[in-house]
């Protein structure tokens, strides 16, 4: 696999910082003001992209509320609604679309979308996004897969709940239709997630299986989860993103305030750095470190003629005498001249 790809003016790869994107979804709460209010707080955070979701009730689901259509589940965060009903409350209004990708590329961001039908990616065309993200939801949807990728532009697509057969699927259709830049997020599709249900070992597996650049998902409560798929190789992480998780909203209990999107930001390219090569023996900024190592000094005056002894020789810091190792060597050895308290011992000196 060729290292990297640009999406838009950022390189994606593993030897390039993690592309952190905000997810903004339906946490603008029906208000474009918000909507502008979060694309600000997610660039002062110090994300590298806003991502929203294109479609419209109609284009989701049937307007009922009854049967299936009807969210039933007691621990569901929308339990008692209707698809219908939910998908009006967290839709982004198509004529919000410009002023938001217009104010994230103001302020230095990437702006891109998912789309949930052929119409969202008419649209999203028009407004010359750089990418396009499929939701897990969406991952076994061949149609929508082919007509995304015929665009020839970066394809993200979320892995939630997907066997490897259907990924294989799912990815082929992919390539088949003209998608060269993929990424495969590992994802959990629960809201929010919990770390002992993540499985990121799936991260370093999906580059191995699939070829193609690998990240995260991430429904989980706070950084660590998204920190550690770095260290697996994750390349791209996303978390949805609020002002305020008291404001509410459909997608609140499990999105990340400012704060928390910057410690991701800081700590995952932290993780990124860390991860350098595989490397022993001195580095250049630990050179000044080897004197702090233990090795052989005199500590008593020593006359010449006289023996050491473990009396008169010890290991101590710093390190500029004979190496500790070699303590059964001189010890019974005589000295050649007067020996200072201090000292540290060399070959020299016997």
């Amino acid at each position: 696999m060729i290292d990297g790809f640009k999406i838009a003016h950022r390189m994606i790869g593993k030897n390039h910082p993690p592309f952190i994107i905000a997810e903004m979804s339906g946490n603008h709460n029906q208000s474009l003001d918000r909507a502008l209010e979060i694309v600000e707080a997610a660039a002062k955070s110090g994300a590298h992209a806003l991502k929203i979701q294109t479609y419209t009730p109609d284009t989701m689901t049937l307007d009922l509320n009854e049967r299936e259509f009807h969210i039933s589940d007691p621990n569901s965060l929308w339990a008692g609604t209707s698809l219908y009903k939910l998908y009006s409350e967290a839709y982004t209004p198509w004529e919000w679309h410009k002023p938001i990708f217009d104010r994230v590329r103001e302020l230095g961001m990437i702006a891109f979308s998912t789309p949930f039908d052929d119409t969202a990616v008419d649209f999203l065309e028009s407004l010359g996004v750089p990418c396009y993200k499929i939701a897990s939801f969406e991952n076994t949807d061949i149609p929508l897969i082919r007509r995304v990728a015929a665009t020839g532009k970066p394809l993200i697509i979320s892995t939630g709940m997907a066997t490897v057969a259907e990924l294989d699927e799912t990815v082929r259709a992919a390539r088949d239709a003209g998608c060269k830049d993929l990424i495969l997020l590992k994802c959990t599709s629960t809201y929010p997630a919990t770390a002992g249900n993540t499985n990121i070992f799936t991260i370093p597996h999906l580059r191995d299986l699939f070829d193609c650049e690998v990240g995260l998902s991430d429904h989980t409560m706070g950084v660590g989860v998204s920190v550690a798929s770095v260290a697996l190789g994750a390349t791209v992480i996303e978390k949805h993103f609020t002002l305020s998780r008291t404001d509410g909203g459909v997608d609140s209990a499990f999105s990340m305030e400012p704060a928390e999107m910057a410690q991701l930001v800081v700590e995952t390219e932290r993780a990124w750095q860390a991860l350098g090569k595989v490397s022993y023996g001195t580095t250049e900024a630990e050179k000044k470190s080897i004197q702090f190592r233990r090795s052989l000094y005199v500590v008593k005056d020593i006359k010449a003629g006289e023996v050491l002894t473990h009396e008169n020789v010890r290991a101590i810091r710093p390190g500029l005498g004979i190496a500790t190792k070699y303590i059964d060597v001189v010890i019974g050895k005589t000295v050649n001249q007067n020996v200072k308290r201090g000292t540290a011992l060399s070959w020299s000196i016997f």
